[in-house]
């Protein structure tokens, strides 16, 4: 993960419209770009899309990966999508409660899968398990 954390580090100091601070919204995007890294225990974004398919929230995921409005998750939602282990290690990652990683995770999620698909496909298989530039990725989203 050397060229994640070295974008990381550039863009960590940049303001956040969020409020979260850079450093706290980079390391939230930092975790889910873990979580959905492929070659992770996330198994990829094509598992997080089967598990909000096995949970009942296919046509919430479905409207992040297409090109119109994203529907809203509450944390509730994700904690039962994610399960508590998944959840758990994504908490102590950014050092919050599990309420607290799911809260904050609802708002970052949406906005790096519709990133991931921005022409209402699923990305490639290839460079960084389908994430193509994970640097414009951290970089879009922290200017958000």
């Amino acid at each position: 993960m050397g060229l994640l954390d070295s974008v990381i580090g550039m863009v960590a100091g940049q303001n956040d419209p969020t409020g979260q601070g850079g450093g706290n919204h980079a390391a939230l995007i930092t975790a889910v770009v873990s979580m959905l890294n492929a070659n992770g225990s996330g198994g990829g974004l094509n598992d997080l899309i089967s598990r909000f398919e096995q949970g009942g929230l296919g046509s919430v995921i479905g409207s992040w990966v297409s090109t119109g409005q994203n529907l809203p998750i509450s944390a509730e939602q994700l904690q039962s999508v994610l399960g508590s282990g998944q959840l758990a290690q994504i908490a102590a990652q950014l050092g919050l409660s599990h309420g607290e990683a799911a809260d904050q995770l609802s708002q970052v999620l949406p906005q790096v899968v519709d990133h991931l698909t921005p022409d209402g496909q699923l990305p490639d298989t290839g460079v960084a398990g389908g994430m193509g530039d994970i640097g414009s990725l951290i970089g879009s989203l922290l200017r958000r």
